[in-house]
């Protein structure tokens, strides 16, 4: 056969392979409370309290607008980090990465398998958000912002994807729930995901415009017309982070394999 040839027939082989490695993904996430129940659960109750419950009557809908962007923000990078930080140093620590290394498997359909989960449960959460927020929050969307806030919310995961991807690779298992959450709930806080930035400090508030989430937070608010932020720099800055994050990943691999 000619090296040069190109095997049609390995199309729909390789098409397979990452269907049904999405799929085994998404099931094996399902399947696992310890990701499943706090990934959907906590976004959720943190929303009905702070979102709902406590706010003042004649602040309620404006209140529950806001936390519907930053929460949703909050709710998407949990599975992004969580999926590929404790997911992936799990497998690795337990030799399933490193079989599926050495399988006919194409690497790409594993990690698609894992990005399809992180997405998947982050769309998850922006949608019980939204019933919440509609239902018993009285806010208002029209089609398009809905449609436009889950696309901002879920594509502006993938940066935190890069960085669980790049925790995976420096710790075990044990120490990776540990170092994901000493990420993500301090991140969370100081990027005004929970309150609003102006309550802090100013050196608190300056900080916060260097953290990934933050910006993620004002392109959401945006969306939802509570904040005029300026999108360009955002999603500058969350693809940077993106790309900062895999540079660091791939180079700390590299290392391990040396």
């Amino acid at each position: 056969m000619n090296p040069l040839s190109f095997d049609a027939s390995a199309v729909p082989s390789v098409r397979r392979a990452y269907a049904s490695e999405i799929r085994l993904a998404l099931l094996q996430l399902w399947r696992t409370p310890a990701f499943a129940i706090p990934t959907l659960l906590f976004p959720l109750a943190f929303y009905g309290l702070f979102g709902l419950l406590l706010p003042a009557p004649e602040a309620g809908a404006e209140v529950a607008r806001y936390l519907l962007a930053s929460y949703g923000a909050f709710g998407v990078i949990g599975p992004a980090l969580f999926g590929f930080g404790v997911g992936m140093a799990m497998e690795r620590q337990m030799g399933w990465l490193a079989l599926k290394q050495v399988s006919p498997l194409p690497m790409g359909a594993y990690f698609a398998g894992k990005l399809a989960g992180a997405l998947v449960f982050g769309l998850a959460v922006v949608v019980g958000l939204g019933l919440m927020a509609a239902g018993f929050g009285g806010v208002v969307l029209a089609p398009g912002q809905w449609l436009l806030l889950a696309g901002v919310l879920v594509l502006g995961s993938l940066p935190f994807c890069a960085m669980g991807l790049w925790v995976a690779t420096l710790v075990d298992a044990r120490a990776a729930v540990a170092v994901v959450n000493l990420i993500y709930l301090p991140m969370s806080v100081l990027s005004g995901l929970w309150f609003p930035i102006h309550f802090f400090p100013e050196a608190m508030q300056a900080l916060a415009l260097l953290l990934p989430a933050y910006h993620l937070g004002e392109l959401a608010l945006g969306v939802v017309g509570a904040r005029q932020p300026d999108v360009a720099s955002s999603v500058v800055v969350l693809a940077a982070y993106g790309l900062l994050f895999l540079a660091l990943a791939a180079r700390a691999n590299a290392g391990r394999a040396d």
